[in-house]
């Protein structure tokens, strides 16, 4: 069996790496919950992870599986969400959840590393491609860099079915957050070995 490889990808590829994240995101906690209405969260989901994770795309750090059947979004130590887009895109979408988003947001923030750190904002793989292990060989490119570099590395699982990829790969769980009507988010923390 050959095994794909994980490369960086080119800035001409940021949309379909948004295509490919919002596709895997169409069913995940989190993103349906504050974004309910489907023609809603196709409009506004894309546009959240270009704020969300698309800055570390010039510098290399988002990762895909050589034919994009997955990808990881990180932001490498020095490099931050745009978080001002985020906060308008928020502000254009508000609705009954939004009180309980902002909140889980800032507890979100609270977790975060105040060390330099790998961020892992997004991973996703297409739906119809899940299961062959694109998520585990995304994780392991994204860690190894990690322990090379000796770098410690942090995400927020939005989804309970992927906290055990995560373990998997060294992550510890750090707590829990949950809002009024929100998911449970769960803060990781993976120490480089």
């Amino acid at each position: 069996m050959n095994i794909p490889a994980v490369r960086s990808a080119t800035e001409a590829e940021r949309g379909r790496v948004i295509d490919l994240i919002t596709l895997s995101f169409a069913s995940d906690p989190l993103a349906r919950w504050s974004l309910p209405a489907v023609d809603q969260y196709l409009r506004v989901m894309p546009r959240w992870v270009d704020a969300f994770a698309g800055s570390g795309l010039p510098h290399g750090a988002t990762f895909v599986v050589d034919g994009l059947e997955g990808a990881a979004m990180w932001l490498p130590p020095g490099v931050e969400p745009e978080v001002e887009a985020m906060m308008r895109i928020i502000d254009e979408n508000a609705n009954e959840q939004t009180p309980d988003l902002l909140s889980a947001l800032q507890q979100m923030s609270g977790f975060h590393p105040s060390e330099a750190c790998w961020y892992l904002p997004l991973i996703g793989v297409d739906p119809v491609m899940q299961g062959r292990g694109f998520g585990a060989l995304l994780m392991r490119h994204a860690t190894t860099r990690c322990d090379a570099e000796g770098t410690v590395a942090y995400l927020e699982s939005s989804n309970p079915r992927n906290i055990s990829l995560y373990l998997r790969h060294g992550f510890e769980v750090m707590g829990t957050i949950q809002v009024g009507s929100s998911p449970v988010v769960t803060p990781m923390i993976r120490h480089p070995r």
